[in-house]
């Protein structure tokens, strides 16, 4: 776990500034600025119209009488995509946008979901329900 944090908090930012120092050498400061923030604000307004989405399906099943936990999980996919497009850096922006658009998105609930039950199944989560 140690290691996965460092390599979170550390490594990352440390690979994408070196991703963006040789992309600003190579098309200059200012067009990798701009890059920079117009991926922010693309994803910011991106991850608001696919978030209201997602809250809107949740809001439909609750109605219906079933628990959205699939809606929420999606929901927490968006947030951590768009908390992503925020995060300066080119490696980030490429998995932000891919959480953003739903059929990735669906591919990254996929493979979540089964690494959550196969921890759920060895034991190291322990399962839970709602009554």
């Amino acid at each position: 776990m140690l290691f996965w944090l460092v390599a979170l908090f550390v490594l990352t930012p440390l690979v994408e500034l070196v991703i963006l120092v040789y992309l600003g050498m190579a098309i200059g400061a200012g067009y990798t600025v701009l890059i920079v923030v117009a991926t922010g604000v693309a994803g910011a307004a991106l991850a608001r119209s696919q978030g209201l989405a997602a809250l809107s399906r949740a809001r439909g099943s609750i109605e219906q009488g079933t628990i959205p936990s699939g809606e929420l999980f999606e929901g927490a996919l968006i947030l951590a995509g768009g908390l992503m497009l925020m995060t300066p850096g080119i490696i980030t922006d490429i998995v932000g946008f891919a959480l953003l658009i739903p059929p990735s998105r669906r591919l990254a609930r996929r493979w979540l979901s089964s690494q959550i039950r196969r921890k759920i199944e060895k034991g190291d989560i322990q399962h839970w329900e709602v009554h």
